[in-house]
């Protein structure tokens, strides 16, 4: 039974019990009051009435006894009214007793009484009569007889009223029992109702006192100190009690339960700790160490006692392909030369096949006969041996083997586990330094020799740095000429808005528009030529001039020639910006959707800019989410330029902080705000975070226009065109994505870049592509593919040693054709260099000539954009002649048309080089078909 219902039934008995009480004192109490009325009100009143009655009947008679004897006549007169005023009251009184009464026996003698009285009346009312006439003859007879009857009538009154009082007394006596039975039974009812209150108490106080002391025990006996084990409490009830007990033993368990968490917790801290303090204990040890043996004796040292092994072993890569094989460079308590191998190859025994999987492996089913740890009394059989591989970019370059008396442990395995996570870096960054000092010190060696070409490469840089102002002074043309381009546009636009009603002159506006786009696509191939052209010279005899191995200028001339080389190299790419901008204005960008891997796009990122926030020392954080897929479909090239425009004006404007890529899933919804959704999905969000300079809010929409920056004065502290965010802009438009900024000047900007994967392509740009002519000018990956006769040939590219050992170029004859002197120029020495014979010519005609000659021509390189006779009708030419079918031609051309390499190979080139030429790609391009 429930607390409640215990409560609810003791109150309700003792309430019902003083219920039942107060009922019978109540009715009790209603008797005895009738009683008391019916003594009062009743019986008094008729004996009363009775006394009344008797009264005025003997004053009736006295009156009449002094009006016959003694009275005058005013007096019998007076008495005479007294009589019959008596008369009718003791009338009325009578009939007032007779409407009362309700006993048989008093309504007997009231009837009696009203005859005796009325026969007594008749007698009265003679002597009146007898009075009243004076006749006192036969007076004193009916006195006499008057006197008779009044004895009777005061006889019977006496009886009737002796009679009421005899009723009255027997009721007061049945009043006065009434109330002695009513406080015998209010005393026994008083008791009973105390007993049973007390009874009921009793047993709700003992019932709930010793469910409360159940409890109460309990939790005295809890030991707080030690909270793993809790005593619970019994249930017997299922009153509120109960649910107390129920949720103790609830909360007991939970307490067990966090406290077991707890202690798991604190364990896996400690261990933790554990691992981290050792960890770090061996990071530092890192430190200062330039050679690979130091590094390995240190380190099997100082990891053994931490991971409790009796004897280790650490072996290294040594060597490439078939003759890479792992030495063992350090040892820790070894037995001299017999303690473990010398040296093993992949695959070749257990450890070799742990290094060929590149897996750990534990091994604690030793055999008996294992006796490898050596003490001072004899050799131990080991409990235990791991065997583990130390990898650096997926790529095993050491191995270490531990053997311990004691099982290892789980926590000393994840300790080996996160030590050897980073050995692997460490050993690549101690090999590095050695490699470094190796070439330093063959720098060094050449220095002298390189410091006989000091006064030549000085005047080369003078006319290399005039050649560059002049560049730059035609990059500040063309960038006015497309201006006033531009310019014309608009006006062309307003022009065509205003003419819309008209529709023959709308068309003939439409026909001039599309005559002044075709010329503006000329001019920028033709310009890209003109300028591409001396660039090419530039970059290939900087190049040379940079190469440590091949050039004898000093370390501080090479250091010009590579500036140089970058400052072309920078200049080709604001070419390639200009023009890809152009062909975006026009939409004449070819865009190629296909698959591409989310999940590489870290490490790209990092491999590309790693080094330059190392340089300016600031953080560079980049976070992919899980929920980012791994296949996206969109052109990979073009993504990949939006994202290193973006971080690299992030870095350019960052001078301490950090910047940061955020890449995860968008919400459509948010896109939806920006650009139009429809038909794409898979919405990817990617943010380039910096903590630069920032951008005003006024600036923040210019900055997205060609040629504008937030930072355009004269006097301005950082440099560049303006043309990267206009390009991102505009790439990501042709991508279905979009560009948008987020920025406070002093505080920093995001750059948040949306777009979606598309698997069928963006099918709108797509048509608008296919529906435009060819545009001028290649893509910047253009320049690094070479093509040959059969299709896309792969580029060899060789180092150094091998280059010497096959020496393809050597007594090779190689046929330069181009109007260009600074061109030839620069293949000539570079060419020569290589070891081959150099004939030159400035057109077609000449080259014909040359080959009419008999001359023993290898090859001919090309150039397309000639006076007089074109590159194309030259090689349509010679292919004519059976005797050179077979000779290798090398287009080579600044005027990269959309095109031009299957118009190229169908006049008879053997393969097709862009300009500005990569000397490195141009020679594995020749190497290619010199070996043929």
């Amino acid at each position: 039974m429930g607390f409640k219902k215990k409560q609810m039934l003791g109150f309700g008995l003792i309430l019902l019990f003083l219920a039942i009480l107060l009922s019978f004192m109540m009715v009790t109490l209603n008797n005895l009051k009738s009683s008391m009325t019916e003594i009062v009100e009743n019986r008094y009143e008729k004996v009363q009435d009775s006394m009344e009655i008797r009264q005025l009947f003997s004053r009736s008679d006295r009156e009449i006894l002094f009006a016959a004897n003694d009275a005058n006549k005013v007096e019998r007169a007076e008495s005479l009214e007294i009589i019959n005023e008596n008369h009718s009251l003791i009338e009325s009184k009578i009939a007032g007793l007779s409407g009362t009464l309700n006993k048989t026996k008093a309504k007997q003698l009231l009837k009696e009484f009203e005859t005796q009285y009325a026969s007594y009346s008749i007698t009265e009312s003679e002597i009146i009569q007898k009075i009243k006439s004076g006749n006192s003859s036969d007076l004193t007879s009916l006195m006499v007889d008057q006197r008779e009857k009044r004895t009777k009538v005061i006889s019977t009154m006496d009886e009737f009223k002796d009679y009421q009082e005899g009723v009255m007394k027997d009721t007061l006596s049945n009043s006065k029992q009434t109330y002695e039975d009513m406080i015998g039974f209010v005393i026994f009812a008083v008791i009973l109702s105390i007993l049973v209150i007390s009874v009921t108490v009793v047993w709700m106080i003992r019932s709930t006192s010793k469910d409360l002391q159940s409890i109460t025990n309990v939790i005295k006996n809890i030991d707080f100190k030690n909270l793993s084990v809790i005593p619970r409490i019994p249930v017997r009830t299922t009153d509120e009690i109960s649910d107390i007990a129920r949720s103790f033993n609830d909360m007991a368990e939970s307490l067990e339960d966090y406290n077991r968490k707890e202690k798991d917790f604190t364990e896996k801290i400690s261990e933790q700790n554990w691992i981290q303090t050792r960890v770090a204990d061996i990071a530092t040890m890192y430190q200062r160490i330039v050679d690979v043996e130091v590094l390995a004796d240190r380190f099997i040292t100082r990891l053994a006692p931490m991971m409790g092994a009796s004897i280790g072993a650490f072996y290294v890569k040594r060597g490439e392909g078939v003759d890479m094989r792992f030495v063992k460079l350090a040892s820790f308590a070894g037995d001299g030369e017999d303690s473990g191998r010398r040296e093993f190859r992949l695959g070749e025994g257990l450890i070799g096949q742990c290094a060929l999987e590149k897996k750990s492996k534990v091994i604690d089913d030793i055999p008996e006969d294992f006796q490898l740890v050596t003490t001072g009394l004899g050799e131990v059989n080991p409990k235990s041996i791991v065997i583990a591989p130390v990898v650096f970019e997926d790529e095993v370059v050491a191995m270490v083997e531990l053997a311990s008396l004691e099982t290892f442990t789980k926590l000393q395995k994840s300790f080996l586990n996160q030590v050897l996570d980073t050995l692997g870096i460490t050993i690549n960054n101690v090999e590095g330094r050695m490699e470094i000092e190796r070439l330093l010190k063959e720098s060094q060696a050449q220095t002298e020799e390189l410091q006989a070409q000091s006064e030549e490469l000085q005047s080369q840089s003078e006319e290399m740095q005039a050649q560059s102002e002049e560049l730059q002074t035609q990059a500040e043309e063309l960038r006015m000429i497309n201006e006033q381009l531009e310019e014309r546009n608009r006006e062309t636009e307003e022009k065509s808005k205003e003419l819309q009603v008209a529709k023959q002159n709308l068309e003939k506006q439409a026909e001039e528009l599309k005559l002044s786009s075709k010329y503006k696509s000329e001019f920028m191939a033709n310009m890209s030529h003109e300028l591409r052209t001396p660039l090419n010279s530039i970059l290939i005899l900087s190049e040379m001039l940079s190469d440590p191995n091949d050039s004898k200028l000093n370390e501080e001339q090479q250091e010009f020639a590579r500036v140089i080389n970058s400052s072309g190299q920078d200049l080709l790419m604001l070419i390639n910006d200009i023009l890809d901008l152009s062909k975006v204005e026009v939409g004449k960008l070819e865009v190629v959707f296909d698959e591409m891997n989310l999940s590489e796009l870290p490490e790209l990122l990092h491999r590309n800019f790693d080094h330059v926030a190392k340089k300016k020392n600031i953080d560079f954080i980049i976070e992919k989410s899980k929920n980012v897929p791994d296949i996206f479909f969109t052109d990979e090239q073009r993504f990949q330029q939006i994202l290193k425009n973006l971080l690299s004006n992030a870095f350019k404007f960052t001078e301490k902080g950090s910047v940061s890529v955020q890449i995860q899933k968008a919400d459509e919804e948010n896109v939806a705000q920006w650009i139009q959704t429809k038909g794409a999905s898979n919405w990817v969000e990617i943010k380039v975070t910096d903590t630069g300079i920032g951008i005003s809010k006024e600036k923040q929409k210019l900055i997205f226009e060609a040629f504008q920056q937030g930072d355009g004065a004269t006097m301005r502290k950082y440099g560049g065109t303006g043309l990267g965010l206009s390009i991102c802009r505009e790439f990501a438009k042709l991508l279905g994505g979009w560009v948008i900024v987020d920025s406070e000047e002093g505080q920093g900007s995001t750059f948040t870049f949306f777009i979606p994967s598309m698997p069928e392509g963006f099918k709108n740009v797509g048509e608008a592509i296919a529906a435009a002519p060819e545009v001028a000018a290649a893509s910047h990956d253009d320049s690094t593919a070479a093509f040959g006769g059969q299709g896309e040939s792969d580029v060899v590219i060789m180092d150094e040693e091998d280059r010497n050992k096959v020496k393809p170029f050597c007594n090779k004859t190689v046929l330069v054709v181009d109007d260009d002197h600074r061109n030839i120029f620069a293949l000539k020495n570079a060419l020569k260099h290589e070891g081959m014979e150099i004939l030159t010519a400035e057109n077609g005609y000449e080259c014909l000539e040359l080959l009419e000659k008999g001359n023993d021509i290898d090859v001919i390189l090309m150039d397309i954009m000639m006076p007089g006779m074109d590159g194309y009708e030259t090689m349509t030419r010679i292919r004519e002649q059976s005797k050179f079918e077979e000779l290798p031609i090398i287009a080579l051309t600044a005027k990269a048309m959309k095109g031009d390499r299957e118009k190229c190979l169908k006049a008879g080139a053997s393969d097709y080089v862009s300009k500005p030429l990569k000397l490195d790609q141009l020679l594995s391009v020749l190497r290619v078909w010199l070996t043929n």
